[in-house]
Parts: structure tokens; C-alpha cells; sequence
């Protein structure tokens, strides 16, 4: 276990005799940890901007809202150019899972690199890398010279950096705010997130609209300069530094070993693997609405993003002021969540699907918060890379296994099948995960029917069991 800076508050690794901990209640530090996060002198740090008061965090937030921003004008730009190419969805599908694909073949290495060697450098690599595939990309494209394999290209390189990023990123949180300020970090990460991805859009539509793709590409490749400048701004003697784990043989299986004995890190990455990998297909499902069903253009595509990114917004804001992670609460978006993508399949109109979309981001996002937090705050510091990496493939490397089916049920089904598809498999997916983390922490589904009661519950197995044994003995 770590003993650096930050390490005292964390979870302790648990043995797989650990008793006690019920996955279906707060995912804390600690399984008996109560009550919200405080500072030093003791007083509650429950504020939706606390983090904010930490100088390294706020260095790295301005830097990546200025990346974010370019990084979501070249997913539009890189989602238009494919299908503007192809007239395809299923080759939007294609550029999608190949800009994935590393992450699922090789995330979890990714975790290990983490672990080993220092964030921060980590990042400042992976930053310029990125910068310069995006400044590649703007080149072919301005030049006129683009095919679609250059972008295929460069979504597999950029996944390729991505498999470090991620994780780095993820665990480095932890190091700038420490465990006290760790869910606040990453609920504001994602506001942060949502916010470039309400401005990104719909700048990315103007350009495309007025000067076409190529300006996004180059407004990103120039993004990564901001995060880089923050990262070398930052005061290192200020960070929670976690010990490095030397290299050694085993590391990945210890890793995988440490998530298997602990439902409460299990099942929320099960859970937002199927999402991940059916549920968020959205450049798929939105292309395909935009472009077949409201036969419209890029400003409307731009708009679609842009209403889920308000809600999600929202959904990040929320999650900021909330003190505990539930895993209860986890589960129960997600069921929401592949309900609204139902409805919104099914929606009549214009008006009623664009509608629906703000809601769908803002319950997707609080799945997004609520699973990374948990899954954070009840890992050991020492293990933290390679569980994110873990958390990271499966809920992004698992879109190269479900994009491209998605997008041949959209091409040979239609939209709105596709859609709907997605929405089925994530409700079911939320259900089945209820159940199995109900069953881990000792709970069971009680129907109750009776005028005044609460109809459906999960209570205490041996108190759901205790009537029926004294019926059965009457």
C-alpha cells in the first residue's frame, strides 16, 4: 500500500475475509466512513467549487476546458467528414471503434505505465501527442488531400495515446486535490467536460458550415497547448504524491485479482461496460437522426450534442454538491437512463427527440460520476492506475466491440431500431447488476402489495426471510 502523501486517506486494500461492506450502500473511503468531506481545520467541504481552491486543480481545469473544447470540435468534425466521405453510419461506426480499439486491446497496460512512472511527465507526453495528431489531421484536410483511412488513421493513433491518458489522468485527480476532495474533483471534471462540449459543438458547426472541417482539426492540435502550460505551472511540492510501484512480474493479474474480490469495484465496472458498449453510441445514433430521419445538416447535429451536453451539465453540477456515491443510486440512472433512450427512439417528432436529449445527458453523466467516483474512493492509491485502466476499457474500450454492430442495426434496421436497441440492453443491464450487488450485500427484492406499504423494496435477506420461516412453522 502507498504510503506517500495522500495515502493516509484512503481505502485500505481488503482481504477477502473483509466483513461488513454492503456495495449497495456509500462508496466511501472506507467501509465506515460517514458524513461529508472536510478540511483541515475540520469544517465541511460540501461546496460545489471546493476543489477549485486548490491551485494545481485549477491550473489543470483551465487546461482542459480549453482541450476539451477542441477535442469535442474534432469529434464533430471527424464525425461529419466520415459520413460526408461515406454517407454511411456504419463507417462513423468504423472511425468510432478504431479510436477505441487500443483501449480494449491494451488498457489495461496502460493502468500498469500509470502505476509505475510519474503522472504528471506521463501527461505532458500524451498532451503533445495528441496536439499533434490533431494538427496532422487539420493539415491533410485543409490541403484538400484527406481520404477516409487518414481518419480512420488518426482515430487509431489517438486511441493509441489514449490507453496512457486515461488512466493517468484519472489517478493523477487524486494527486493534486487528495482523497478528502477526490469526488468533487471528478464531478467538476466533468462539468468541465460538458461545459467544452456545449461550446465545442456548436463552434465546430460554424466552422464546418462556413469554412469546413479542417479549421476544427487545427483548433484542437493548437488545444493542447493550454493543458501542457498548466501541467508545467504546477507547484510539484504540492501534490499527494502516491509511492511508484516498482516493475515487477504479476502486476496486471494483481490488479485484475484486487477488482475481483470486491463486488463494490466490480459490478459498477460491469455495469458501465454494457452502457459504454451499447449505450453510448451516440455519434452513431445522432448522425444517423440527424442525417435520415430530419434529413438535416451539421448545425443540427451540432445542436443535438449541444442540448445532451446542457443536460449533462447539469448532471455534473449536481453530482458536484453531493457528498457520498451510492451505488444504489448508480444503478437506478442507469435503468433511467435506458429507458429515456427508449422513449427517445420511439419519439414522433423533431421537438419531442431533441427534447429528450438534455435529460438523457444529464442521467448519463450522473452514471459517469457516480460509477468513477466510487470505483476511486474505495481503491487502495497503489492500485489506483490499473483499476482505472480496467474501469477506463471497459467503459470506453468496449465501444469497439458494440459500435460497429450498432451501426449495421442502424443502417440495416434504421435509426430508431438502433437506438432503441441500445436503450434495451442498458435497462436490462442496470437490472441484472441491481440484483447481483442486492445479493452481495446480504438483500433481497420484497413485493409488498398491501394499501400503505412501499411496494417494492430491497431489505435485509435474513429480515425478508424471518415471516416466512414463522408462516411456515405455524
Amino acid at each position: 500500500m502507498s504510503t506517500g502523501s495522500g495515502a493516509h486517506s484512503a481505502p485500505a486494500p481488503q482481504s477477502d475475509h473483509t466483513p461488513d461492506r454492503d456495495p449497495t450502500g456509500p462508496a466511501t473511503a472506507g467501509a465506515t466512513a460517514a458524513g461529508p468531506p472536510t478540511d483541515r481545520a475540520g469544517a465541511p467541504r460540501t461546496g460545489m467549487f471546493s476543489s477549485l481552491r486548490i491551485r494545481n486543480y485549477r491550473l489543470f481545469a483551465t487546461g482542459q476546458v480549453v482541450s476539451n473544447t477542441g477535442t469535442w470540435m474534432q469529434r464533430i468534425a471527424q464525425d461529419w467528414l466520415v459520413l460526408s466521405l461515406t454517407g454511411s453510419s456504419g463507417a462513423v461506426g468504423i472511425t468510432t471503434a478504431l479510436q477505441f480499439l487500443p483501449m480494449l486491446l491494451l488498457g489495461l497496460y496502460g493502468g500498469v505505465l500509470t502505476d509505475r512512472f510519474a503522472k504528471r511527465r506521463l501527461l505532458l507526453c500524451t498532451q503533445g501527442a495528441m496536439g499533434l495528431i490533431g494538427v496532422a489531421l487539420a493539415g491533410l484536410t485543409l490541403s484538400g488531400h484527406v481520404q477516409v483511412w487518414h481518419v480512420y488513421a488518426g482515430a487509431f493513433l489517438l486511441g493509441l495515446v489514449t490507453v496512457v491518458d486515461n488512466p493517468a489522468r484519472q489517478a493523477f485527480v487524486s494527486e493534486m486535490v487528495g482523497q478528502r476532495d477526490l469526488r468533487n474533483a471528478v464531478s467538476l471534471n466533468s462539468a468541465n467536460f460538458q461545459s467544452a462540449r456545449l461550446i465545442g459543438p456548436a463552434v465546430a458547426g460554424v466552422l464546418i458550415t462556413a469554412f469546413g472541417s479542417g479549421w476544427a482539426f487545427l483548433f484542437n492540435g493548437l488545444s493542447f497547448l493550454a493543458p501542457i502550460t498548466g501541467l508545467l505551472m504546477m507547484r510539484t511540492a504540492e501534490l499527494h504524491r502516491a509511492d511508484r510501484v516498482p516493475r515487477s512480474k504479476g502486476q496486471l493479474r494483481e490488479g485484475l485479482a484486487y477488482v475481483r474480490r470486491h463486488p463494490d469495484l466490480i459490478w459498477p465496472i460491469v455495469l458501465v461496460g454494457f452502457i459504454g458498449t451499447f449505450g453510448f453510441n451516440f455519434p452513431i445514433w445522432l448522425t444517423a437522426f440527424t442525417y435520415k430521419v430530419f434529413h438535416a445538416g451539421a448545425g443540427t447535429y451540432a445542436l443535438f450534442n449541444g442540448l445532451m451536453a446542457a443536460g449533462s451539465l447539469i448532471g455534473a453540477l449536481l453530482a458536484a454538491r453531493r457528498a457520498s456515491s451510492r451505488l444504489r443510486m448508480l444503478v437506478g440512472a442507469a435503468l433511467v437512463f435506458g429507458l429515456l433512450e427508449c422513449v427517445a427512439a420511439l419519439a414522433p417528432g423533431f421537438w419531442v427527440f431533441a427534447a429528450l436529449l438534455a435529460p438523457i445527458g444529464m442521467v448519463g453523466l450522473t452514471i459517469n460520476v457516480t460509477a468513477n467516483s466510487s470505483v476511486q474512493m474505495a481503491t487502495d492509491p497503489a492500485m489506483r492506475g490499473r483499476v482505472m485502466s480496467l474501469f477506463m476499457m471497459v467503459f470506453m474500450g468496449g465501444t469497439p466491440l458494440g459500435a460497429p454492430v450498432v451501426g449495421w442495426v442502424t443502417d440495416a434496421y434504421g435509426p430508431r431500431i438502433g437506438f432503441l436497441a441500445g436503450g434495451v440492453v442498458s435497462a436490462a443491464a442496470a437490472a441484472l447488476v441491481g440484483l447481483a450487488l442486492a445479493r452481495a450485500g446480504g438483500l433481497r427484492l420484497k413485493v409488498d402489495l398491501r394499501r400503505g406499504h412501499r411496494h417494492v423494496a430491497f431489505v435485509p435477506r435474513a429480515a425478508a426471510e424471518a415471516p416466512e420461516k414463522e408462516l411456515a412453522a405455524a
